[in-house]
């Protein structure tokens, strides 16, 4: 039986969050299962259908040679959270792709940085395409980044079992 990834990422946040370490761990699991996303290091700090905040602390690997945070990783953040947000509200048997993203760079980021995007989220699983816009900002608040997500949504497929 098919589901959805919405489905998997609400009841792992449930899991995770009901522990200390809980959203450092729903974090690296996340990175283990997507391992481009893993590498940025990102945390994931809310998790709700049509809601994410995701921050991203500078540091060496993520750096570019302006001794800022690198114009991909920005990217990295913005599609992690308007992703998660999204995704995470899709209903059953509906899967969701990421087909375009443009992101805006604003200002040098630098220090702890914080992704954030509400959308609204899909109540069934036709196919159709969502436009998702979410924001990055430093930690005085200032915003560094803008993003739209063009993601695709419709219903899962089954895979064939091998018997």
């Amino acid at each position: 039986m098919a589901h959805s990834i919405g489905r998997t990422l609400r009841r792992y946040w449930r899991q995770t969050g009901r522990l200390p370490a809980g959203r450092w761990l729903f974090s690296r699991a996340l990175g283990f299962i997507v391992p481009y996303t893993g590498t940025l290091g990102a945390e994931v700090r809310t998790l709700a259908p049509g809601h994410c905040i995701v921050s991203l602390r500078e540091r060496r690997k993520v750096r570019n040679h302006l001794r800022s945070v690198h114009a991909m990783a920005l990217a990295n953040l913005g599609e992690m959270a308007t992703g998660l947000a999204l995704l995470n509200g899709l209903p059953d048997n509906t899967r969701g792709i990421l087909t375009g993203f443009s992101i805006c760079y604003l200002k040098k980021a630098r220090g702890v940085l914080t992704a954030e995007c509400r959308c609204d989220t899909p109540d069934s699983n036709e196919r159709r395409e969502y436009l998702v816009n979410g924001g990055i900002c430093n930690s005085d608040g200032e915003a560094v980044a803008e993003i739209e997500a063009r993601w695709l949504i419709g219903p899962e497929q089954e895979t064939p079992r091998a018997d």
